[in-house]
């Protein structure tokens, strides 16, 4: 679904990816892991089309998006569920979700199935789709920010750390969620702190460090390899 070939970007001028090549196949879960400043969210950013690549191509479906503009990589089937969130807080968690699916707003049945299936997936979201999103606790944003994802109606997800700062039981119910949502036939694309509870979800493992794929393979296999467990995943 997802070919990332040579690619390279960063920040004023400054590479932070260095010549990564990533496939994601279709309807698997792929997780991204590394360290902090290993170049995760840069890629993720580079995918959506919020950074422009320095070298490489990137291809979905067989077609280059490599310099084409978000909102036409969101058109395309990419939907991106950035670290830290970024909801409107002060909006209703309902008026937030509606705004994920602004390309798809000219089906409006679409739009209302789309949401109802977020609703399906999250009931407690149901409940509170009146109340502002920035009341919600921070599972529950969470939540939030994978359902407006869900809205613009993807075939492929990006979720960057979306257990960051929850709770364990909290971090366990998202990631279930990720498997549901897997099983519906979406592929995701997903970075993680918690290497050990992401690969037992996951279908393949790409190990970034300084910019770089270090290792890649099965989940099972990475997350059996105890040198691997020691020397790259902190475990």
């Amino acid at each position: 679904m997802l070919t990332i070939t040579g690619l390279s970007a960063g920040y004023d001028a400054i590479d932070v990816l260095h010549s990564v090549d990533i496939t994601a196949e279709q309807g698997d879960i792929t997780v991204l892991l590394g360290a902090n400043g290993s170049g995760k969210t840069t890629m993720f950013r580079t995918i959506s089309g919020l950074i422009r690549p320095t070298a490489g191509e990137i291809a979905f479906d067989g077609r280059s998006i490599t310099r084409r503009p978000a909102s036409a990589i969101v058109s395309a089937g990419i939907a991106h569920s950035p670290e830290g969130r970024h909801l409107f807080p002060k909006m209703s968690v309902e008026k937030n979700l509606v705004l994920g699916g602004y390309t798809r707003r000219r089906n409006r049945s679409r739009q209302r199935e789309l949401l109802d299936q977020v609703f399906e997936l999250f009931p407690i979201l149901h409940q509170k789709r009146h109340d502002p999103a920035g009341s919600l606790s921070g599972g529950q944003q969470q939540m939030v920010a994978i359902g407006r994802a869900l809205t613009a109606d993807p075939r492929l997800l990006i979720l960057d750390e979306p257990s960051m700062g929850l709770a364990p039981l909290v971090v366990k119910q998202v990631l279930e969620a990720v498997v549901e949502i897997n099983r519906t036939g979406i592929g995701v694309l997903l970075a993680e702190q918690n290497a050990t509870q992401a690969l037992r979800i996951a279908h393949r493992g790409y190990v970034l460090a300084e910019g770089r794929v270090v290792l890649s393979g099965r989940a099972d296999d990475l997350l059996h390899d105890s040198d691997v467990r020691a020397a790259y995943l902190g475990m």
